[in-house]
């Protein structure tokens, strides 16, 4: 039995993180609450808003996605090994999306690159 998810689904849930995802975060751990990624973790934060994105559009391999935009120069407040970047919701104190980035040690100021949250279809 074949399995599927209409694109509307996928692109519900990427606008939702889309229209509300308000801060990034950069982590030194997995956080896996908003407290961990907003504090415990946190080495450095940028305010975003939906401009900061793009999409919905097709997925690179499958599914659909949007796509974050660089930020440069964000401020370090705690240096250490960069692990991971938070996607926060800071009005209803939400972790939205976590993802890897690769390891890199950091300090003074860092550029976030550019990154899609990508849902793949089901397997």
């Amino acid at each position: 039995m074949a399995k599927s998810i209409a694109d509307a689904v996928y692109d519900a849930a990427l606008n939702y993180i889309k229209n509300n995802c308000t801060r990034v975060v950069v982590c030194n751990a997995e956080p896996t609450t908003y407290t961990e990624a907003n504090a415990t973790y946190a080495l450095a934060d940028v305010t975003v808003d939906s401009s900061d994105f793009t999409g919905p559009a097709n997925g690179d391999v499958s599914g659909r996605k949007i796509t974050f935009g660089a930020q440069s120069t964000v401020t370090v407040d705690t240096p250490d090994n960069a692990t991971h970047v938070a996607f926060l919701d800071v009005a209803n104190t939400a972790l939205l999306f976590v993802t890897t980035c690769s390891t890199t040690a950091i300090a003074g100021t860092v550029n976030i690159s550019g990154l899609d949250l990508e849902m793949g279809d089901p397997t």
